[in-house]
């Protein structure tokens, strides 16, 4: 590849980025927050909105507190049935978008996600979120939950 088409390439990608960024409405972008990276997810409207990942110790910490929270099970029902987080309630991730609003209906409530390795849990999170529920904190997998569980 010659000097010129390599920077006709290079100007292409980068006008690409550029016109990529600034023509569209919706997209998805991390920033990083004291304790890791925060997801931030804008709404087709431009309107930013958030989850919040933290860790199994800060899940348990809310857990322990006076604070009003739902804890949120992603996995399918025999894993639910192997083990859960006590007052945890299921929702298959697969299923959130028919069942949230049913099953969860106070967008504002704070909701404590949670699957078995983490990945699940992240894409609920990011569902809830785009379905405008505005207190979502996602704490990875109960493989890394070092508390009791339930049978």
């Amino acid at each position: 590849m010659t000097m010129t088409k390599k920077i006709l390439w290079i100007f292409k990608v980068l006008l690409c980025i550029l016109l990529t960024a600034c023509g569209n409405d919706s997209g998805t972008g991390i920033i990083g927050g004291a304790d890791g990276p925060t997801a931030i997810l804008v709404s087709e409207k431009g309107e930013k909105a958030m989850y919040e990942q933290i860790t199994a110790e800060d899940a348990k910490k809310i857990m322990d507190s006076d604070e009003k929270y739902i804890i949120l099970d992603v996995r399918e029902q025999d894993e639910y049935d192997s083990g859960h987080i006590s007052g945890a309630i299921l929702i298959p991730y697969t299923e959130i978008e028919n069942k949230a609003e049913e099953m969860l209906p106070d967008k504002d409530n704070l909701i404590l996600v949670y699957c078995r390795s983490g990945r699940r849990s992240k894409i609920a999170a990011e569902t809830l979120t785009k379905l405008g529920y505005t207190n979502i904190k996602e704490f990875g997998g109960i493989i890394d939950w070092p508390y009791e569980v339930e049978k």
